[in-house]
């Protein structure tokens, strides 16, 4: 066997080590050439009153090697075989890929190790399969995937969070102990996003080496960095798995999540941008190319009230706004009158809808906009002809009482007749009406997720998969997104079978800058929800002037709620001034690089992106300036040599509370090059707090 494998791509390298177990020795900035004796370069000194043979940092770390961390597997067969040491007996290798085979003749264990190297985004994919090769069945109770970090990663950046108020960001120390992070909630879950950044001390947006790292699987897992008393460090992630929920019987097999992770020695903007084009490029899977549609929801506008009549006022309202695709929320089936009653019963209210739902469609498709549905096919109520007729399609543990969660309770998508109503429903609905979007809820977390008493989140995650991979082989053209209370199911797993993510339930603009600031470091931005809601917000009961929230939602996939019908006229122009914003811009931004500048005021939030031939940068000041005077807008992701229209695109209608006199600029279109953008920067004005600024530079040709 070959005793190094390097798997190259545009950036990066990754060198493996191949033993009786293989290690990687390095994964970071490309390597054009390996010396031959890298092996020996690269040889351990063995430390005293240690072990007395050196212990690799291998692929599948195991306890009985005299790994004393996290080991990568655990289990046991009747308490017996639960410290496997595996001897590699095969490997084979591609370009881009390998796959090692390791066995253990005693424990009767056999893994398989897949590892990618993108090589357009730099993105490495690993999972490990495990086969029960014995004749009696093995206790699965932890399989993840490892990856070696090195030791100049010394600070750690997880994210945390809760129902409106997702993907927000913590930096620490790394550099003994280590981190982790278990959810347990069945779901990808607002709390606990499956992704973590390590880096170079002081890494920070636009500098220093990181290592990203994200976890594909929208159920349970396990996320830990540590810091190994040598001084070696890892990251590992996968699955959390209930007691009792993988039981390997004979020649079964498990297999862990995606385990995606990527390197920058560009700061954060490089794992953005690398991860990016990795979803671009592989994971998401738009029926139709084509712009992404402006979207108007009505669930802040009119909630539970459907009068169609109505209904198509708004409709009209919302074209001459210049929206895209008009969703009908929450309420259109029958008995759904609140959030009390009627999950499950996916069947049109005849009460609220005399007519039938076609005279809505047909009106909103004349109109030039698609048409969407709101669902939530995973969730039922008590109160509801569904639960009436099947109590037993719940998802449980019998002799127990589990809460409820926002008065529902969750189905047991494994009980194949529930599966098969679900997917007659969906289908149905798909099928009789002009749906080209389903908004697919999932509104609580999984409690006692029982199902025929055993342990079940695993199989609930995939067959939600499986349900949502049959509607889509019918209806090719339909798009979902997923959103779940917003943020509670967000991972590039579920994204292989949806289309939009909503972001977060919280439409107060202050709120999202920072959502969407810790969201785009994974996710490009035509697949992040982000909508203009009213004035007041309607989480927070804060205001915000339009052009806060305008500039907030611009960025990502634009839409509105808000009924049209009863906002004032100035205010409708306003929304359709950013909508035409948007749209003149959209293929920028959801084609382009994405970037953060840090700043020196930590107040100021400042994004933007950028192609070959123009730029845009919004500059969001969330609080008061720290200083009187805001630092020059400086751009390091400038063609030094070339030259640039810079114009201002949008700046607050009110007069600046802060300044008396504002930059000349600010009505001039200038034209500068891109070294002094670079080196000698922008003056800005001073916006208040609450008030955001964009700026357009196209380079001169």
């Amino acid at each position: 066997m070959t005793k190094i494998i390097h798997l190259i791509s545009k950036n990066c390298s990754l060198i493996i080590k191949v033993e009786h177990n293989p290690e990687i020795l390095h994964w970071g900035a490309k390597i054009n050439q390996i010396d031959p004796e890298l092996l020996l370069s690269t040889e351990r000194p063995i430390s005293q009153a240690r072990l007395d043979v050196d212990v690799p940092l291998s692929l599948c770390p195991e306890l009985g090697s005299g790994h004393f961390n996290a080991p990568g597997i655990e289990g046991h067969r009747n308490s017996y075989d639960w410290a496997p040491v595996f001897k590699l007996t095969e490997q084979q290798l591609s370009d881009q890929s390998v796959v090692f085979t390791l066995q253990d003749d005693v424990a009767k264990l056999q893994l398989e190790i897949d590892i990618k190297l993108d090589f357009d985004s730099d993105v490495i994919q690993k999972r490990i399969k495990v086969t029960n090769i014995g004749e009696s069945k093995y206790n699965l109770s932890k399989l993840s995937a490892t990856l070696p970090l090195p030791t100049h990663a010394n600070e750690l950046i997880s994210f945390y969070g809760r129902w409106s108020r997702e993907f927000q960001t913590n930096r620490q120390s790394f550099t003994h102990g280590g981190f982790m992070q278990e959810n347990r909630r069945g779901r990808t879950s607002h709390e606990n996003f499956p992704g973590l950044l390590a880096g170079s001390e002081h890494f920070n947006e636009q500098t220093g080496q990181v290592w990203g790292f994200h976890l594909g699987w929208s159920g349970n897992h396990q996320l830990r960095a540590d810091v190994r008393s040598d001084g070696r460090r890892f990251v590992q992630a996968g699955e959390l798995l209930l007691a009792g929920e993988a039981v390997l019987q004979p020649s079964q097999s498990y297999t862990t999540p995606w385990l995606y992770a990527t390197y920058s020695n560009t700061g954060l903007n490089g794992i953005s941008k690398r991860f990016h084009r990795f979803v671009r490029n592989n994971i998401i899977k738009f029926p139709v190319n084509k712009p992404r549609p402006v979207h108007l929801n009505t669930w802040e506008g009119i909630y539970f009230e459907h009068n169609p009549a109505y209904i198509m006022k708004m409709a009209d309202e919302a074209a001459v706004m210049g929206v895209e695709r008009f969703i009908i929320d929450d309420g259109w089936f029958i008995g759904r009158h609140g959030e009390r009653a009627a999950l499950g019963d996916w069947y049109l209210d005849k009460q609220k809808y005399p007519n039938g739902l076609e005279p809505v469609i047909s009106h909103i498709n004349d109109l030039g906009m698609e048409f969407g549905l709101w669902v939530e096919p995973e969730m039922i109520s008590q109160d509801s002809l569904l639960y009436k007729a099947h109590p037993d399609w719940v998802l449980e543990l019998q002799g127990y009482h589990q809460p409820s969660g926002r008065w529902q309770y969750v189905l047991d998508l494994q009980n194949p007749d529930c599966f098969n109503y679900l997917f007659e429903r969906l289908n149905d609905l798909l099928t009789t009406y002009n749906i080209s979007y389903l908004k697919w809820d999932m509104n609580r977390e999984l409690v006692q997720p029982g199902h025929q008493g055993k342990p079940a989140v695993n199989g609930q995650t995939n067959a939600l998969y499986a349900l949502l991979d049959k509607l889509l082989a019918q209806h090719t053209e339909v798009e979902i997104e997923s959103c779940s209370s917003g943020g509670g199911r967000i991972d590039f797993e579920i994204l292989k079978r949806t289309h939009r993510f909503w972001a977060s339930d919280c439409n107060d603009a202050l709120e999202r800058q920072t959502i969407q600031r810790g969201m785009s470091y994974f996710f490009p931005p035509e697949v992040m929800g982000a909508h203009i809601g009213p004035a007041e917000s309607h989480t927070t009961r804060r205001m915000h002037h339009i052009n806060m929230r305008g500039m907030t939602a611009l960025s990502g996939h634009m839409g509105v709620e808000l009924d049209p019908v009863k906002v004032p006229e100035q205010e409708r122009q306003a929304f359709a001034k950013y909508i035409t914003l948007h749209k003149k811009y959209r293929t920028l931004l959801h084609s382009g690089d994405s970037f953060r500048l840090d700043s020196p005021d930590k107040s100021q939030n400042i994004y933007g992106v950028f192609n070959a031939d123009e730029m845009l940068i919004t500059v969001c000041q969330l609080t008061m300036p720290d200083y009187a005077l805001p630092s020059p807008l400086r751009i390091n992701c400038i063609d030094n040599k070339a030259k640039y229209n810079v114009k201002l695109v949008e700046v607050p209608e009110s007069s600046f509370q802060l300044m008396k006199q504002r930059p000349q600029w600010l009505d001039k279109t200038l034209t500068l090059s891109g070294e002094n953008l670079k080196e000698i920067g922008l003056t800005l004005p001073i916006l208040d707090p609450e008030s955001a600024m964009m700026i357009h530079f196209e380079k001169v040709k």
